[in-house]
């Protein structure tokens, strides 16, 4: 079409002399069109057709977000305690008339004991901004994972001489050598140019710090071993002040462990059974994922899966180490806030750990009544068990641990829309509950990287395929650490737990490589279940998929909900599935600034097509609705004069305006969909167009559309073919049907051969016996 109308004869040029112009010129330009439209059509058609039927639309997923019907669902309902609850006006009746009452005045709520609730929030500090913040694991609390330098002189340890986690390291070292080595540690682990590097270069705003509750009230082997542990945290505190961070503080271990985890500081429940592995090598063996227990809450019983009598000592143990870290911490200004415990597990009793919430929050708010106060969902992130506890306290969050590390293997897409899925569960939680922050979440989608699960151990079942191994790494905090470096003599050593992990060789397990899928379908590809481990250089798309994935991760946990904490920081092994800055470094997640790119933001659509709405809560205040208006007007510098007179319908109706508009422009920024707990985040009418992946072009660096039989260079060809083929057809028929173009072409491209049969002849491609001769020089001069 295109080429044919570059060659039409307009005498007074482009757009001028339309009278000019006859019927069989514009029809050879119509039809011209028409072949050119076609031929594209065609191709489109075939290319369309060599996409597999699975990328369409997923319309069971947008059923899943939507209901059957396509109807928004609501989740506007908070699920209530069953506890007697009264309206603002009793309460202060209660109050004022001396009648018996369970309320609790603080400087801006009032606390009701009965029910875990709080009435007339002044929300002095609201929640408006998110944090992007990372874990500072492996440092206050050792996990053999994270730091793996510190545990290699436990290798071919006997029974009871072995260092499992930080208790058992302080039990078998004793007091001075274990605090020689954890100064060492602490001095090395984190540095000020870590924080400013983070901070400065990586997009981080705050970070989360797990500690033990040991450094507050110190008890058993961690007596003496851990000496000076705080001095360290003060001066982290110090230098994330310096560089504009902030610090959440995170008790991640309990007496008695509260999950069973090494990271609790003890593995719960384990068990030496070196006696029934006398032969054929005499191994020494120990037992722990099939029997973990937690004692922080009590005896834990295992028939039943209950707690029978509460340990109250080890729960006002920990209200007590709450104290001491609200009376030392509490007027630093890095402080952001606390989190009381650290993964509870999942057998906890609820009503148990919610009464634990329940005080540790009123310390917090006694000494401390600006921190934020996050709570973990001890692996229940459910709305019917959150939804309504803390109902109406300020700054409250919820934190939930989301990692694909444990999930079965599977194509990178399964991961990619399992990342994505999470949303509509944070959006649910955010009306429900409150504030939603994920706490840990990491890169990896496999349990390879070394001793993950323990040391020398492994949960039952993993890893699920086989794992790349690479030189062990040096000690970062110098080679006059026993056990160190790894010998390269050695094979496999023990103590051995019910899994394997460990280094062999001098080598250490890691995550596996991602290949690129041969067959070019990276859903129903399966080369990421039979290839090798490592990768060849030309087939390896680690940066390719982990890029891709934590677009999506960043884009899910900073689109709807009020932050995240990457887990962590560093790792010595890992190669940027657990490590930020590594990741960072190796381009899988972006430096500073770029957190805004539209790359990021709309990696996951729903949200951005209209999918997610920010809309006044119905139990909004109209004080705190007009408090919400006069923060988005401060923010983009608006009047602010006409809000003080706003009321009723009329405020409301400006709010649900002002507050969606606000979050869509800034959360890019970080700015959450709170405005002082008077908004929250609803799912409105998805159609087919808002599938996270129906928009190919979010793929087009990672996957490769045409399965089996359609290549790339295939499809490139055909479209080529189609746009010249295209071209050429226009062109024969504008030769047939328009003699001034026919002649145009004839005298300046054929002048030798103007009047041939190709061009005159009656069954001519070219032209036809209608088309005028063309007078050669000879005939010319005569006339």
């Amino acid at each position: 079409f295109f080429f044919s109308m570059s060659l039409f004869p307009f005498p007074n040029g482009w757009g001028q002399g339309k009278q000019q112009r006859s019927g069989k010129q514009w029809a050879s330009c119509i039809a011209s069109a028409y072949v050119a439209a076609s031929a594209a059509f065609s191709v489109s058609a075939l290319y369309q057709s060599s996409i597999p039927a699975k990328f369409a639309p997923n319309r069971m997923l947008i059923d899943h977000f939507t209901g059957e019907s396509g109807e928004a669902k609501s989740t506007g309902e908070n699920r209530r305690l069953k506890s007697k609850e009264y309206s603002y006006e009793e309460v202060k009746r209660k109050m004022i008339s001396g009648e018996p009452h369970d309320f609790e005045v603080f400087e801006h709520f009032i606390a009701d004991h009965s029910a875990y609730r709080c009435y007339q929030d002044s929300h002095f500090t609201p929640f408006n901004t998110q944090v992007r913040g990372v874990n500072i694991g492996g440092w206050m609390v050792l996990e053999p994972w994270i730091t793996p330098s510190m545990f290699y002189q436990f290798l071919g340890a006997a029974e009871h001489e072995a260092g499992l986690d930080m208790y058992t390291f302080c039990e078998v070292l004793g007091p001075e050598e274990g605090n020689k080595q954890l100064r060492r540690h602490w001095e090395s682990w984190v540095t000020e140019e870590d924080i400013r590097v983070l901070a400065q270069e990586m997009s981080v705003d705050s970070v989360r710090l797990p500690v033990g509750d040991w450094q507050y009230k110190p008890y058993g082997p961690y007596i003496g071993c851990t000496d000076g542990a705080n001095d360290y945290v003060k001066q982290l505190m110090d230098w994330a002040e310096k560089y504009d961070v902030t610090v959440l503080i995170d008790i991640h271990a309990m007496k008695g462990s509260q999950n069973g985890f090494d990271n609790s500081g003890q593995a719960q429940g384990l068990e030496w059974t070196s006696v029934v592995n006398t032969w054929p090598m005499g191994l020494t063996t120990f037992l722990h994922w099939p029997i973990r227990s937690a004692g922080w809450l009590g005896v834990f019983d295992k028939i039943n899966l209950t707690v029978p009598e509460i340990n109250h000592d080890n729960i006002q143990h920990s209200l007590d180490v709450i104290q001491e870290i609200v009376n030392l911490y509490s007027s630093h200004p890095a402080v952001l806030g606390l989190q009381p415990i650290n993964e509870p597990w999942e057998f906890s009793p609820i009503d148990t750990l919610k009464k634990f919430y329940w005080d540790a929050y009123l310390v917090v708010k006694r000494g401390a009544p600006n921190w934020k106060y996050i709570i973990h969902d001890s692996f229940r992130f459910d709305v019917k068990i959150w939804g309504g506890f803390l109902n109406g306290c300020p700054e409250r969050a919820i934190d939930t641990h989301i990692y694909q590390a444990w999930e079965r293997p599977s194509s990178r897409i399964w991961f990619y829309e399992n990342a994505c899925s999470q949303k509509q569960a944070i959006a649910e939680m955010e009306a429900a509950f409150g504030p939603v922050i994920v706490g840990e979440w990491s890169l990896a989608t496999d349990n390879c990287v070394m001793w993950l699960n323990g040391f020398n151990d492994n949960e039952v079942g993993f890893p699920m395929l086989p794992c790349k191994f690479v030189p062990c790494a040096e000690p970062y905090m110098g080679k006059e650490q026993p056990g160190t470096p790894v010998d390269p003599g050695k094979p496999l050593q023990g103590p051995y737990g019910s899994g394997i992990s460990g280094p062999s060789f001098g080598y250490c397990p890691v995550d596996r490589d991602w290949m690129v899928e041969r067959s070019g379908d990276n859903r129903g590809g399966t080369d990421w279940a039979h290839a090798p481990p490592k990768a060849n250089p030309n087939q390896d798309a680690t940066d390719e998929v982990m890029t891709n994935l934590a677009r999506r991760k960043l884009d899910a946990f900073s689109g709807i909900g009020h932050g995240y904490y990457f887990w962590n920081f560093k790792a010595e092994l890992s190669e940027g599935q657990w490590d930020y800055m590594k990741a960072v470094k190796r381009g899988w997640i972006p430096g500073k600034g770029s957190l805004l790119a539209e790359r990021i933001s709309h990696a996951c659509h729903r949200e951005e097509n209209g999918g997610y709405s920010c809309v006044v809560r119905e139990d909004a205040t109209e004080d705190g609705l007009r408090d919400g208006l006069k923060y988005c007007a401060w923010v983009e510098n608006k009047d602010q004069s006409h809000i003080d007179s706003l009321e009723g319908d009329e405020l409301r109706a400006e709010a649900n305006i002002e507050f969606s508009k606000f979050w869509k422009e800034h959360k890019v920024e970080g700015a959450t969909c709170d405005f002082g707990a008077t908004a929250m985040l609803v799912l409105t009418n998805v159609t087919d167009g808002d599938d996270e992946f129906m928009d190919m072009d979010e793929w087009a660096d990672d996957m490769v559309f045409a399965p089996a039989g359609y290549s790339n260079s295939s499809i490139i060809a055909t479209l080529l073919i189609g746009i010249v083929g295209g071209g050429f057809i226009g062109f024969l028929i504008a030769m047939k049907t328009n003699p001034k173009f026919n002649v145009k072409v004839r005298k300046s491209l054929f002048p030798d051969h103007a009047n041939d049969k190709i061009f005159t002849g009656r069954h001519s491609l070219f032209g036809g016996e209608n088309m005028p001769l063309i007078p050669n020089e000879g005939e010319k001069q005569m006339l």
